[in-house]
């Protein structure tokens, strides 16, 4: 038997005692105390009893409960607990643990079939008096019921014959068992063993007694482990409630009635989040109480409206990157932190870099390395990416890498450009302070200008490869709408996404988006410029890596390209990129006949990157369909130039193919 159970027998002692008493009484003016049938009818005795109103009443408790220093102690004082309060509790938790009370109390009750004890009872045994108020306050609003540890049954009937019962998470925590209410247990998550930040403000505030607090997340801050500390610092325990979208609001409000009833009895504080999930309805958060500590962390600015009892309010941080370098460190085992900087690109909490070393090690072990390397890194932050941008753009995963590329050095610059801005943004724009002020984030934006087949989204591909990131095209049928303001909104859904995930964002055809603004002459020219405007703001507080891709640079805003970032130009290749190109695309497993002549090609067909691309790949058919023995000939390759001309609705002059002429179908 554990401690908790030997210290409620003996509570429960004290009850039976109560029960004897009134037993006796009771049979003393039992005009038929042996009948068998008791409880199943009423006999023309006790009729006439009841009409004298001869009814027994026991003698007054000679004491009440005795508290001690258990965990009845802990309950009564985190739930504000008398000591009449607690004979009630007792007196209504006896048949919960003792089977031979039921009938007992279906004696008293004068009804066999009703086995709790009746409110009457209850009264009766613990010296109470239905007829005052204070006294039948304690069993329907007071303590007791608003702690949840009490409930009353049979609404339908006078309050006097209701039956009380204690809920079953409440006795078997008295019998030892701290196991979470099954109805909440899901929304309970352990909280990483990651020490960061100073918890010493907010815990000080929590000692002076502010209650509910609002942490406010920002960026790779993490408002729960700051909540968890301070409520560790003054002798709380943690509950780390991850909040759901809740279907209603009833189901939401009973849910923070359980949480509270689990954080007394826990002696804990609950730290709930994200807090937009309580505000699907008006009062919802005046549901929390105010006995226990509640820490709310959300990442947006609070708002009064949400609730009457306003909360202190305080900032979360965000991570500096020697911060993340050292988490990471910790957390993947290293006593030294250098060779790490190929972190510097992932801005993740606290939780997230616990949760990614964690998939790195187990990508690790999966690849039976014996180390963890930079692709298991990258796979495990990769892991933390929510799913939010997936609804609204394509996500691509980087297969190409710098070898594949064949651009003009002039472009290559500004790409790896790019990359560097990327890497080192956090020294640059946090530490060092290079953009301050205005609010403005911490993203890179580039434009890639050129006409179409260039280059343009395979270089963001590199760059996502190469940073170890995602990349996520934006699909413009998700982002225009016409309805007026639909577009904006659309557009802050994808920036707000992108901003929670490690990843390259491309606009392609960015033209369409970010285009000039024109003279004012009606309401459409107005609200486009509007749009355009909105996008400019948005650029700036913009904390990730954002790509614009469009084949009209001189249709984009003069605006846009002051906030961007590195401008890259992708020029129509010259003669000797095509025949690299061509090289490249034909690739290093297609086999090759000796007549296959690139150098000619590359001279005589003017022809963009993704021309070739798919003129290759179209010779690469034509070669397979002759067997599996079969390369790729000079024939093939001139007849995937002709059908790529007339693709694009160019003529096939006999000149251009010159002596390749006659190997044309």
């Amino acid at each position: 038997m554990t401690e908790r159970a030997a210290a409620l027998l003996g509570a429960l002692a004290e009850v039976e005692q109560r029960i004897r008493n009134l037993v006796a009484a009771r049979r003393a003016v039992d005009p038929a105390p042996d009948d068998p049938y008791r409880g199943l009818y009423i006999s023309e005795e006790r009729v006439e009893q009841l009409l004298a109103n001869a009814r027994a009443v026991a003698d007054p408790p000679a004491g009440r409960a005795r508290i001690g220093h258990g965990p009845l102690a802990r309950l009564a004082q985190a739930c504000g607990l008398d000591g009449a309060d607690l004979d009630l509790l007792m007196t209504a938790l006896a048949p919960e643990v003792e089977p031979r009370f039921e009938q007992l109390f279906g004696y008293l009750n004068d009804d066999v079939t009703r086995r709790r004890v009746s409110a009457a009872v209850a009264f009766e045994l613990c010296g109470l008096a239905l007829t005052s108020g204070a006294d039948r306050a304690r069993i329907t609003h007071g303590p007791l019921p608003t702690s949840g540890l009490l409930t009353l049954e049979d609404p339908d009937r006078p309050l006097a014959s209701r039956a009380l019962r204690v809920p079953e998470r409440v006795v078997a925590h008295l019998l030892g068992d701290d196991t979470p209410d099954p109805d909440i247990a899901g929304l309970l998550a352990p909280l990483p063993p990651v020490a960061w930040g100073d918890p010493l403000p907010l815990a000080r505030a929590l000692e002076g007694g502010a209650n509910p607090v609002y942490v406010r997340e920002h960026g790779t801050g993490s408002g729960r482990l700051l909540a968890a500390g301070a409520l560790e610092r003054v002798g709380r325990g943690v509950l780390n409630v991850e909040l759901p979208p809740w279907p209603d609001a009833d189901r939401a409000r009973e849910a923070l009635r359980l949480l509270t009833r689990e954080a007394r009895l826990a002696g804990a504080g609950l730290v709930l989040g994200p807090v937009d999930r309580l505000l699907l309805a008006p009062g919802l958060l005046d549901e929390l109480a105010a006995d226990v500590p509640v820490c709310l962390i959300g990442s947006e600015s609070w708002d009064p409206r949400w609730s009457r009892r306003l909360p202190l309010r305080i900032d979360a941080p965000e991570t500096t990157l020697a911060e993340r370098t050292a988490l990471w460190a910790e957390q993947l085992g290293l006593e030294d932190p250098a060779g790490l900087e190929l972190t510097s690109q992932f801005r993740l909490s606290p939780e997230q870099i616990h949760h990614a070393a964690r998939t790195a090690r187990a990508a690790a072990v999966a690849d039976g390395a014996t180390g963890i390397g930079v692709e298991h890194i990258r796979t495990g932050a990769r892991a933390q990416n929510g799913t939010a941008l997936e609804r609204l753009a394509r996500r691509v995963s980087p297969t190409v890498g710098w070898d594949e590329l064949v651009l003009p050095e002039a472009a290559l610059g500004g790409l790896r450009e790019v990359a560097l801005r990327a890497r080192h943004r956090e020294r640059v724009l946090s530490e060092w302070r290079m953009r301050p002020g205005g609010g403005r984030g911490h993203g890179v934006a580039a434009l890639f200008a050129g006409d179409s087949g260039t280059g343009k989204t395979m270089s963001a591909e590199v760059l996502a490869g190469d940073l170890g990131l995602d990349l996520y095209v934006v699909d413009l049928a998700t982002v225009v709408d016409k309805y007026i303001g639909e577009t904006e909104k659309n557009l802050e859904r994808i920036f707000t996404a992108a901003d929670g995930v490690n990843a390259v964002l491309l606009f392609d055809e960015a033209d369409s988006i970010f285009g000039k603004r024109s003279e004012v002459k009606d309401a459409h020219d107005r609200y486009a410029n509007i749009e355009s405007a909105y996008l400019l703001q948005r650029l700036e507080t913009f904390d990730g890596l954002v790509l614009l891709a469009t084949n009209l640079r001189a249709n984009i805003d003069d605006a846009f390209t002051r906030r961007l970032d590195v401008v890259v130009d992708f020029p129509v290749p010259e003669p000797e990129q095509r025949e690299l190109l061509w090289d490249v695309c034909l690739g290093r497993h297609l086999p090759r006949a000796d007549d296959l002549d690139l150098r000619f090609c590359a001279q005589a067909f003017t022809l963009s990157g993704g021309a070739i691309r798919s003129a290759a790949i179209t010779a690469a058919y034509y070669a397979a369909d002759e067997g599996a023995d079969a390369a790729v000939q000079m024939r093939h390759v001139v007849t995937a130039v002709q059908r790529e001309y007339r693709k694009l609705g160019r003529l096939t002059l006999a000149e251009e193919f010159g002596d390749y002429w006659s190997l044309l179908g």
